[in-house]
């Protein structure tokens, strides 16, 4: 274990983990590893985060569940998708969890719905069976299953015609 005392830079890990937390929001992992990076202490880290935490800015909760609405009013993606993302930020599992179960199964067709309808207009000059094929590949590399972009894909072809 590291003793106490500052980084090569002089700044101490409140100061440091401040900064990092400005460009945007962050989960406890990520400031840890951070600040790991930076060559604090441990105790120093440990204790930097604890105060973070008391302060309100590291809140895995409030970042997951943000993360998610976030993410699906800016571009509709898969729960899959969703949990992959999550996964990436270094949060744990039960938090996961808590913030993807407010994704029921309409949202998520609905979502997919949407991103296909997009898509499908945006192909309006391509023939029927390559414009529904594109759409539903989009749909699947956004997370969303193959029976989901099916569904959205004969759903846009139905009201279509």
């Amino acid at each position: 274990m590291k003793t106490k005392g500052p980084a090569p830079s002089g700044r101490t890990p409140m100061d440091a983990a401040l900064n990092y937390l400005t460009a945007r929001p962050r989960t406890v992992m990520e400031t840890e590893l951070y600040l790991d990076s930076k060559n604090f202490g441990e105790y120093e880290v440990y204790e930097t985060i604890e105060r973070l935490k008391e302060l309100g800015y590291l809140d895995d909760v409030k970042f997951a569940r943000d993360f998610v609405a976030s993410r699906l009013r800016a571009k509709p993606v898969s729960r899959r998708k969703l949990q992959d993302q999550l996964y990436g930020h270094k949060l744990p599992k039960d938090i996961i969890d808590e913030a993807l179960s407010e994704v029921t199964d309409e949202t998520e067709l609905d979502n997919a719905y949407e991103a296909a309808r997009k898509y499908f207009e945006q192909l309006s000059g391509l023939p029927g069976r390559e414009r529904a094929e594109r759409t539903g590949r989009r749909l699947m590399s956004r997370g969303f299953d193959y029976e989901t972009a099916r569904k959205c894909v004969l759903r846009l072809e139905n009201e279509r015609e």
